[in-house]
């Protein structure tokens, strides 16, 4: 263990908050985890969360860091936070929710929506984006609650993302990075801002500019952690607090991908393929690239929605089995080895079962008619086979993404690295190579996100002179999966000639499914 300086990233994601000691070399030191309910629901397709309760168990993540190591606190030089995308929070003057957040799981819609400008309407038509303008509108939380709770409306001081939340409960300040700006806001992607006065999105949002936190850029100071911040937590009264980026922009940055031809695939909640850019780059068209972690540069990113969450509905599901054999034999072999044991019974392709991941539908590609899909069915197929074709799925998926990513930019990528929770599978970080026909290497630490938040840490602190030196000093490649030559020729025909055929010929049944039940996703 090195004598320090360390740094604290704060890590709120979907399933847990951890708490992680970093030191200005990208070594983990210590860490602490507390899991969370992913959400409550009270209606069909509401997904929401007790903000409190997020803020509870960031407390305990750190109470339990303390407790589990010898570090002194006083050697924890600086604060980031990064947190899972696209969760909001209406908060009063003095920082209290005044509801539940809705999280990015959510999935409710309102049809009162502000009306826009008749020359906005008519420049959407002409270029053949009334409908995404008016996804955007439907899905936004601001318009929901302006229109089904007026009242809650009328009293919110500020409306915040979850990171902006947590910044002021750290600090005391409604402040907020660039790099944490992924949601159904009014913020400029280009310009990493919020959207100018005459910008289209001040009218399809029910929202005034006072209401949104001051934005800095990736490791600026933020401010200090307050004394009742210090009470709760235990870190130091006056520790500072820089600005981090959302947990998958973090986790880009801490698996070092930084350079267009470097992707990261991230086997998380969301799947997501993404690489980092210093121009702005539309993969779909009007879908904007999200802020990197780095300030300046923009995310490409194609996202399956419901990507591994896949992996545990069906571990959920269908995996028993695993879990009480890893909870009864005396191995003391983890429930998730005993699943790549399943992947590994089951040949490449999967014995002609082939999956299309849309578990959720999209706004364009895939569009909002999309379902999942699972073909090849026969009597030889078992649910081990089930299991390794939804991994597959998603590598074909992510795949497919890499492809739109290289078209549109004209770089091919040439570095595959791969972080999440997916990636500590082995089986799954085998067959992505063999899927991708090119070597993959994970990360050399599975915490990428929260890596990537001391990374903006140590660069604001001063400890690196600026991103892409700390990305040298701080990440580095771990295990390396090569493809297997007759493994990348069967999956490149079932790609080639299945997979990359299966949305198009079975989006019209999609449809007809969704008019039929009146159940669009």
């Amino acid at each position: 263990m090195s004598a320090g300086p360390y740094l604290l990233a704060i890590d709120n994601g979907t399933q847990s908050v951890r708490a992680l000691l970093f030191d200005v070399q990208g070594n983990l030191a210590a860490k602490s985890q507390v899991f969370l309910e992913p959400y409550f629901s009270t209606h069909p397709g509401w997904a929401e969360h007790d903000a409190d309760g997020y803020w509870q168990a960031v407390c305990e993540a750190c109470r339990q860091l303390w407790r589990s190591t010898s570090i002194d606190r006083a050697q924890v030089k600086g604060v980031a936070v990064t947190t899972q995308r696209g969760t909001v929070v209406n908060v009063d003057e003095a920082g209290v929710p005044l509801r539940p957040a809705i999280t990015w799981l959510d999935q409710r819609q309102t049809r009162q929506i502000p009306p826009l400008a008749p020359w906005w309407r008519a420049a959407f038509r002409l270029a053949r984006l009334d409908g995404t303008i008016g996804y955007f509108r439907r899905e936004a939380e601001i318009n929901w609650i302006a229109a089904q709770q007026p009242d809650i409306w009328r009293r919110t001081h500020k409306f915040l993302l979850l990171s902006g939340f947590l910044n002021h409960r750290l600090c005391g300040q409604f402040i907020d990075s660039t790099g944490s700006q992924v949601a159904y806001i009014p913020f400029d992607y280009k310009r990493h801002a919020w959207a100018g006065r005459h910008d289209w999105k001040w009218q399809a949002l029910a929202i005034k500019p006072a209401m949104l936190p001051a934005l800095v850029a990736p490791g600026s100071r933020m401010g200090a952690i307050t004394a009742a911040a210090a009470l709760a937590t235990g870190i130091l009264e006056g520790t500072p607090l820089l600005a981090a980026a959302a947990d998958k922009a973090c986790e880009v940055l801490g698996a070092g991908c930084v350079e267009p031809h470097v992707a990261c695939l991230s086997y998380g909640t969301t799947a997501t393929i993404n690489t980092t850019n210093q121009r702005y780059l539309e993969v779909t068209r009007f879908i904007p690239p999200y802020p990197a972690a780095m300030p300046g540069a923009y995310s490409t990113e194609v996202q399956i929605f419901r990507g591994y969450w896949m992996v545990n509905w069906f571990k959920e599901q269908f995996g028993d089995r695993e879990r009480q054999a890893a909870a009864e034999n005396g191995s003391g072999l983890p429930a998730e080895a005993l699943f790549d044991r399943l992947v590994d019974s089951v040949p490449p392709g999967s014995m002609g079962l082939m999956l299309q991941p849309y578990w959720s539908p999209g706004i364009k590609v895939p569009g909002p008619e999309a379902k999942g899909a699972m073909i090849g069915f026969g009597d030889v197929h078992t649910r081990a086979h089930m299991y390794r074709a939804i991994l597959e799925g998603l590598a074909y998926a992510l795949r497919e993404g890499r492809e739109r990513i290289e078209k549109k930019s004209g770089v091919t990528i040439t570095v595959l690295r791969v972080a999440g929770g997916g990636s500590q599978s082995d089986a799954a970080m085998q067959l992505t190579a063999d899927i991708f026909g090119m070597p993959a290497a994970r990360a050399h630490v599975y915490e990428s996100s929260g890596l990537g938040a001391a990374i903006c840490a140590a660069v604001g602190l001063g400890y690196h002179a600026d991103f892409p030196a700390a990305v040298r000093a701080m990440t580095r490649q771990g295990r390396v999966f090569q493809p297997h030559a007759d493994q990348v020729r069967i999956y490149d025909q079932l790609y080639r000639r299945v997979y990359r055929k299966m949305y198009a010929r079975l989006q019209p049944l999609y449809r007809d499914i969704a008019e039929i039940t009146g159940y669009p996703g």
